[in-house]
C-alpha cells in the first residue's frame, strides 16, 4: 500500500460509523480455540489497523506483535508491540522464522501483488508455523468489494488456496466464514442466515448501521474466506 491511503483508517474506519466493539475479542477467542493455539505462542498481526485483534490475541494469552503502515493502533492500545512498514514495498520488519502464527484479516485483498504478502508470511513463520488469513469472498462480495477504494485483488476460495500452495504452504484449507458469532456457537441457525442472504435485497439494509438487525443482514451476505496453512517443518 502507498502513501495515498494514509488517511484510510480515519475515513473508512471512522469511530462514529465504525466504533470499537467486542467483536475482535470474540473472533480471536474463536480462532484461538478453532486452531488449537496455545498460550505463550508468538503471533504477528499483519496490517493490524486499530489493533483490536492484536489486543484480542494478547487477551488469549499469546505473545502478540503487530505491523502496519500506520501507527494508529497506538492510539487505542499503546502497549502493543508495533513496527511500521509499507509492507507492499518493504519487508515486514521482523526476523526470519520468528513467529508460531501469522494472522491477517482484510489485508491481502489490498495488495496489487498479493504474492509479496504471502512470501513475507512464509519468511517470518517458524517451521511448522500456522498462517491464518481472512479476506472477503469475491463470490459473495462482488457487489460491495470496490466500495472500499483501496481494494485491489479479489479472492475466491480457489485462488486463495492456490496462492498459498504456490508459495510453499502445506495443509492448506479454505472455508467460507460468516462473521456472526451467534452462528459459531449455534450452527443450527445457519439456514436462517442463508435465507436472509437469498431473500432480502442488498438495498434493504444500511451498511453503516450498528444495529443487530443490520449486522445480521450484512454479514449473512458479505461472507468471508478463512484459510489456514502450515509452513513445512
Amino acid at each position: 500500500m502507498t502513501k495515498k491511503i494514509n488517511n484510510y483508517l480515519e475515513v473508512v474506519y471512522d469511530e462514529k460509523t465504525r466504533p470499537l466493539t467486542g467483536y475482535p475479542n470474540l473472533l480471536t477467542k474463536y480462532l484461538f480455540k478453532r486452531f488449537n493455539l496455545q498460550e505463550g505462542q508468538s503471533i504477528l498481526d499483519i496490517g493490524c489497523g486499530r489493533g483490536e485483534f492484536t489486543n484480542g490475541f494478547t487477551n488469549c494469552g499469546l505473545k502478540a506483535y503487530a505491523v502496519d503502515q500506520l501507527d494508529t493502533c497506538k492510539k487505542y492500545f499503546p502497549k502493543v508491540i508495533l513496527k511500521t512498514s509499507d509492507i507492499e514495498n518493504d519487508a515486514i520488519p521482523y526476523p526470519d522464522k520468528m513467529f508460531d502464527v501469522v494472522y491477517s484479516k482484510s489485508v491481502i485483498e489490498h495488495f496489487y501483488q498479493p504474492e509479496i504478502l504471502v512470501k513475507e508470511m512464509m519468511r517470518v513463520l517458524k517451521p511448522g508455523g500456522l498462517a491464518i488469513t481472512l479476506c472477503p469472498s469475491w463470490e459473495y462480495n462482488f457487489r460491495f468489494f470496490y466500495e472500499d477504494y483501496s481494494h485491489r485483488s479479489p479472492f475466491t476460495r480457489t485462488s486463495l488456496n492456490d496462492i498459498l500452495l504456490a508459495h510453499g504452504f502445506k495443509n492448506v484449507e479454505v472455508y467460507y466464514f460468516i462473521q456472526l458469532p451467534i452462528l459459531w456457537k449455534y450452527k443450527f441457525l445457519k439456514p436462517l442466515s442463508t435465507i436472509t442472504r437469498k431473500l432480502i435485497p442488498d438495498s434493504f439494509y444500511d451498511k453503516t448501521s450498528v444495529s443487530s438487525f443490520n449486522k445480521w443482514i450484512r454479514f449473512s451476505k458479505e461472507i468471508m474466506l478463512l484459510s489456514s496453512a502450515r509452513k513445512k517443518i
